[in-house]
C-alpha cells in the first residue's frame, strides 16, 4: 500500500545542552545500602504565591524514563519547553549533549526501549489515510545517541502494525525480533511475520512465517518463538500454539471462545530448562495470583505471589535475562510493584523508610540492578525524579517534575466510597481545596475516559487545578470502571447512559448529604468517555447540573463505535465489548437530546486529536447553536488527545477557568 509507506515520515532529530550539572559532581557520602537510604539536594518548595494555569499545565520533566542498561543514560518522554520530545540525557558526562526526536503532527511516541548502551527504539502511533479513510498504524523508530543517527524500522512495509518487539539481544549488539504485518489485505502477508531487526542499520530477515489467524507472538529469553495466539474475529475463537525449547512445530495448547466469556492463558514469561511458564490466573472477583506453571500439559505446578482483594496483576517485571521474575505490577486498588526479589523488595522498603510520608517508586534499572531511577511524589504533588545507586547508597535528585509547583503539598486527596441507588458500593479519588475541607463547596465530578479504567490516587493536574480555584472535584470509579474484577465490569454491561450514568449523580448526592458539596453549584466535566458522561449529563438530567464540559468527548455514540471498529484487527469484538454496553446506541447518544440540554456547555477538543475525531465536538456544537442551546466550543489547533504540549495545556486550563468563573463561580 502505497499510502501507508508514503504518509508516515519527518521524525527529526535535533541536540540540546543538558542544563543542570551531572550527578557524579555532587559526591554524596557513601551510605550502606541495607540502610535507608538518604536523599540528598532536598526538593525546595516553589516560591509562595498564588498559583496560576501556567503553572499547572507545565509539562512535566519527563514521563516514561528508562535507564540504559549500563545506567549512565536516560531515555524518556521529556518536557521541552512546550513540547514533549523524545530524548537521551546523560546522568554522569555534563559535556553530553542531550538527543531528541521530535515527533511530527498526527504522530503519537507513547513508549520507548533500550536495546543497548548505545540505541534505543520509540514505539509511534500514526494517523494516515488510506483509501479515503482513517487508519491507525503502529511502527518503530530507533535512535544510536552515540553516532546522532535515526533510523526508521520497518516503515516501508504496507501492512497496518509493525512495531510489536517480542525479544532484544541480552549480548549488547543491535539485534531485536519485532512482528510486522507486510500488508492491509487478508492472505499470508497480512499475518505478522517476526524478523530480526539491526535498530543501527535497519537491516532485518525474516526468521518466522506469519500463521494464519495468528496475530501475535512471544519469544523467550534466549529469542526463541515459543508462542503465538491465533483469534479468529468471526468466530469469537482463540487458540494458543505452543513450542519448546528444542524448536520445532507449533501445536494448539489452549481454546476458548470469547462469547463464552473465555480466554486462554497468557504467559508473562518463559522458564528454562523445560515447559514451564509464567503464567497468571484471575478469578471473576478480579484476584489474581502468578504461578509457575507447566504447557505440556497446561497445569499450574506452584504460586508464587496472590494479589491482595481488590487488585490484579496487571505485568510482571523480568530480569535483564528475560527470564527470572522480579516483581508484578499491582493495578485496582493498590497501584504499585511488588518485588519477588528479595534483595530488591528489601531496597524499596529502605525507600519507602528514607522517603516518609511520600512515595517512592523504581521507574526503571540498569542490566545489573545496581543503578535504578526512582519517582518520589504524593497525590498531592507531582514530586521529583532520583537517581539511586546501591554502592553509594544514597538518592540524588535528577529534577523536579514541575519546577513550577516544586515540592509544595497542593490540595489533599483521598479514596472514599458510597452506595450507588442499588447499593453498589463505588469508589472515588476526592480531591478537596486546602483549607476549606468541611464545607459546603462548588463541585466538579469528572468521571474518567474509557469507559474500561479506573481513577488512582495518584497526582492529576486537573484535579488538583480545579481545586486550586476552589472546587471539590469527586472522580467516580462508576459501575464498567476496571480494577475492581470482572463481575464490577459487568455492571456497567447495558447500562452505558443508565445507570453508569446513575453513579455519577449518586457521587454527587453523597457529597451532598456529607455537607461536602453544594448541589446547586454543581457541575460535570471529563474526557473522552468522561466528556461523553459529561455531554450526557447534561442531556438527561438537565435540571442537575450547572454546567457541562467536555473534553475531547463523544457526543455520537454509533459513530464512535464505528470508528474504533474499523479497520481494526479485532473489529468485530470490539464492537461487540460497545454493543454490550448498550443495545441502542441512538438512544443514549447526547447529539440525539440536544433539546433537553438546559446549562451552558463548554467543547474543547484539538485538532491532532488521532483518538477520538474532533468533527465529534464540532456536530455537537453546531446541533446546539441550531438548537438556540448556550454552548462555547474551543478548537485547539496542534492539540492531541492527551494534551502534550504545554501551550495546549494552558488553553484547556483557562479555558475552563473562565467558563467556570461565568457559569459556576466558587466564590
Amino acid at each position: 500500500m502505497r499510502t501507508i509507506k508514503t504518509a508516515l515520515a519527518g521524525i527529526m532529530v535535533c541536540t540540546l545542552g543538558w542544563g543542570s550539572p551531572g550527578l557524579a559532581e555532587q559526591a554524596p557520602a557513601a551510605a550502606s545500602p541495607t540502610t535507608a537510604p538518604a536523599t540528598t539536594s532536598a526538593a525546595p518548595a516553589a516560591p509562595a504565591g498564588p498559583l496560576t494555569a501556567a503553572d499547572f499545565a507545565a509539562l512535566p520533566f519527563a514521563e516514561g524514563v528508562r535507564l540504559s542498561p549500563n545506567g549512565e543514560w536516560v531515555a524518556g518522554l521529556f518536557g521541552q519547553g512546550e513540547e514533549r520530545r523524545v530524548c537521551a540525557i546523560s546522568l554522569f558526562d555534563t559535556k553530553a549533549k542531550r538527543s531528541c526526536i521530535g515527533v511530527p503532527d498526527r504522530m503519537e511516541a507513547h513508549s520507548i526501549r533500550w536495546i543497548n548502551d548505545d540505541s534505543f527504539i520509540v514505539h509511534i502511533t500514526a494517523q494516515v489515510s488510506v483509501q479515503g479513510s482513517l487508519w491507525y498504524v503502529s511502527r518503530l523508530a530507533s535512535f544510536n545517541r552515540t553516532t546522532g543517527k535515526l533510523k526508521m524500522l520497518m516503515w516501508d512495509l504496507a501492512g497496518q502494525n509493525a512495531d510489536d518487539v517480542i525479544w532484544t539481544a541480552r549480548d549488547g549488539s543491535p539485534y531485536a525480533l519485532v512482528g510486522a504485518q507486510e500488508s492491509i489485505y487478508t492472505g499470508d502477508e497480512f499475518w505478522p511475520s517476526i524478523f530480526r531487526v539491526n535498530v543501527d542499520t535497519g537491516a532485518r530477515e525474516k526468521v518466522l512465517k506469519g500463521r494464519d489467524g495468528v496475530m501475535g507472538w512471544v519469544a523467550d529469553g534466549n529469542g526463541l518463538v515459543r508462542l503465538g495466539y491465533g483469534y479468529n474475529d468471526e468466530r469469537r475463537s482463540s487458540r494458543l500454539y505452543y513450542r519448546g525449547e528444542s524448536g520445532g512445530q507449533f501445536r494448539t495448547i489452549d481454546r476458548a471462545d470469547q462469547r463464552r466469556r473465555e480466554s486462554t492463558i497468557t504467559p508473562m514469561g518463559f522458564i528454562p530448562g523445560g515447559n514451564h511458564a509464567l503464567v497468571v490466573h484471575a478469578d471473576d472477583k478480579g484476584n489474581s495470583t502468578l504461578f509457575e506453571s507447566d504447557l505440556d500439559p497446561i497445569k499450574d505446578v506452584k504460586p508464587l505471589y496472590t494479589a491482595p482483594e481488590g487488585s490484579w496483576i496487571d505485568d510482571v517485571t523480568l530480569a535483564a535475562d528475560g527470564q527470572t521474575p522480579l516483581a508484578v505490577s499491582l493495578r485496582g486498588r493498590l497501584q504499585k510493584d511488588v518485588w519477588i526479589d528479595t534483595e530488591l523488595a528489601g531496597l524499596q522498603a529502605n525507600f519507602d523508610k528514607a522517603v516518609g510520608s511520600r512515595r517512592a517508586r523504581i521507574a526503571s534499572f540498569s542490566r545489573d540492578r545496581k543503578r535504578m531511577l526512582v519517582l518520589v511524589d504524593l497525590p498531592e504533588s507531582p514530586g521529583a525524579l532520583y537517581f539511586y545507586d546501591t554502592d553509594v547508597g544514597t538518592m540524588q535528585r535528577i529534577a523536579l517534575m514541575n519546577d513550577h509547583l516544586g515540592s509544595r503539598a497542593l490540595s489533599p486527596v483521598r479514596m472514599v466510597t458510597y452506595r450507588a441507588r442499588d447499593n453498589l458500593e463505588i469508589e472515588a479519588v476526592v480531591t478537596t481545596p486546602k483549607g476549606k475541607e468541611g464545607r459546603k463547596l462548588p463541585v466538579i465530578v469528572m468521571p474518567h475516559g474509557g469507559p474500561w479504567s479506573h481513577d488512582t490516587l495518584d497526582y492529576d493536574y486537573w484535579a488538583q487545578f480545579l481545586a486550586n480555584k476552589g472546587y471539590l472535584v469527586i472522580q467516580p470509579n462508576f459501575r464498567g470502571s476496571t480494577g475492581y474484577g470482572e463481575s464490577f465490569e459487568r455492571r456497567g454491561e447495558g447500562q452505558l447512559g443508565l445507570a453508569m450514568q446513575d453513579d455519577l449523580n449518586d457521587a454527587l448526592d453523597w457529597a451532598v448529604k456529607q455537607g461536602l458539596a453544594d448541589g446547586k453549584r454543581a457541575c460535570i466535566m471529563g474526557a473522552s468517555y468522561g466528556g461523553y458522561a459529561a455531554m450526557w449529563g447534561a442531556a438527561r438530567d438537565p435540571d442537575l447540573w450547572r454546567c457541562a464540559i467536555s473534553i475531547a468527548g463523544v457526543a455520537s455514540l454509533r459513530r464512535e463505535v464505528n470508528d474504533m471498529g474499523d479497520h481494526a484487527l479485532n473489529e468485530n469484538s470490539n464492537r461487540d465489548a460497545w454493543t454490550r454496553m448498550t443495545p441502542d446506541f441512538p438512544a443514549v447518544s447526547p447529539i440525539n437530546a440536544v433539546d433537553r440540554i438546559k446549562a451552558p456547555m463548554l467543547l474543547i477538543h484539538g485538532k491532532k486529536d488521532v483518538r477520538v475525531d474532533i468533527g465529534q465536538s464540532n456536530a455537537m456544537a453546531a446541533k446546539m447553536r441550531a438548537a438556540g442551546k448556550n454552548v462555547e466550543l474551543v478548537q485547539i489547533p496542534l492539540a492531541d488527545h492527551y494534551f502534550t504540549r504545554a501551550p495546549d495545556r494552558l488553553t484547556l486550563l483557562t479555558s475552563v477557568e473562565t467558563f467556570l468563573a461565568k457559569y459556576n463561580p466558587a466564590d
